[in-house]
């Protein structure tokens, strides 16, 4: 694994490499050495759990993260390219990655969709252009299109309490919002699953389904698998559901244009929503606008994983980082 920009990178066979090694490192089983070793991180866009996940995977193993925020203590930068920069862009992008592709041992890059156009987002143009400059390894911290690292994390925390996911149904669940957001969590985590073997619904409002493209690649992944992939647009839990990843996203198309505030109210979840299914789980990937996605009484209840969903990010970005550095050295002995 060269990079890991998005699941493609890893599967379908390298997924569960990655989930072992990760749940091996938190359960104390491994330990992970990254002395010497110094990782960038980029912010096109802001964070709190990615950024800290990141730093901490770092220092815990005698590491260095060396934080960069494009809004502050940088060069304005430019993402797009063929663009004729006599704006207040100083710096392209592309051209402070190849810089700093000779001080750090890999780089980790996040930037968000811009929810002009999905189609825009699903092709995910500065990620690719990264690939191509890059002369090190690169670690997707959210792009346009995925959010790989979150995915994987969000599916160790599921396994760790209800065991492999292949066979076992899971619910990425839309909720409401009051501005359109991403899909790139949404998409990652129906690839991810679907990879796995689960059989995976994706229960959203008709005009908010995801790109035809990442549904494409969830269904070869399931015919891999064993898994299946299916859509509807209904608010109940199904009964053999194990696990619900709630998550917001933008309409279909063009978000920004599209959006309507305040409408699919009712998709909101709450302890009545679970109450066919005591047994199962809550995730969500954090930050939750609470009592517009999710109730209170949900998110601080037992059903509830959200604090254990957020520290197996630390976990992951080890065992990403871990492979991606063992990879580079069978390649650079």
């Amino acid at each position: 694994m060269r990079h890991f920009l998005r699941l493609a990178d890893a599967a379908p066979g390298g997924v569960r490499p990655l989930l072992e090694r990760a749940r091996a490192y938190r359960e104390g089983h491994a330990r992970v050495d990254f002395q010497g070793r110094i990782l960038g991180l980029l912010f096109l866009a802001p964070s709190l759990r990615t950024r800290v996940s990141f730093e901490c995977a770092l220092h815990r193993a005698g590491g260095h993260a060396l934080t960069l925020d494009a809004a502050r203590g940088l060069w304005p930068l430019e993402t797009r390219r063929g663009v004729r920069m006599d704006g207040t862009a100083v710096e392209h992008v592309d051209d402070a990655v190849a810089v700093l592709g000779r001080y750090v041992d890999a780089l980790a890059v996040r930037a968000f969709a811009r929810l002009e156009d999905d189609r825009d987002d699903h092709r995910d143009e500065l990620f690719a252009a990264l690939r191509e400059r890059s002369p090190i390894p690169l670690v997707s911290m959210e792009s346009g299109r995925e959010h790989p690292c979150q995915a994987l994390a969000d599916v160790l925390t599921i396994e760790r309490r209800h065991g492999p996911l292949a066979g076992r149904s899971v619910l990425l669940r839309w909720v409401p919002h009051v501005k359109p957001l991403p899909k790139a969590v949404a998409n990652s985590f129906l690839l991810t699953a679907a990879s796995l073997g689960a059989r995976v619904t994706v229960a959203a409002p008709a005009e908010f389904d995801l790109e035809e493209g990442v549904w494409e690649e969830a269904r070869t992944y399931a015919a891999v698998s064993g898994g299946d992939v299916v859509r509807c647009h209904e608010r109940a839990i199904p009964p053999e559901t194990v696990a619900v990843v709630a998550k917001s996203w933008g309409p279909h198309g063009a978000p920004q244009t599209l959006w309507r505030a305040g409408t699919h109210d009712d998709w909101r979840l709450g302890p009545r929503d679970f109450a066919a299914v005591p047994e199962a789980s809550l995730l969500h990937c954090l930050p939750v606008r609470r009592n517009v996605e999710i109730e209170d009484a949900l998110l601080d209840g037992p059903q509830s994983l959200i604090l254990e969903e957020a520290a197996d990010r630390l976990w992951v970005q080890q065992a990403v980082l871990a492979a991606l550095w063992d990879s580079e050295e069978r390649r650079h002995p």
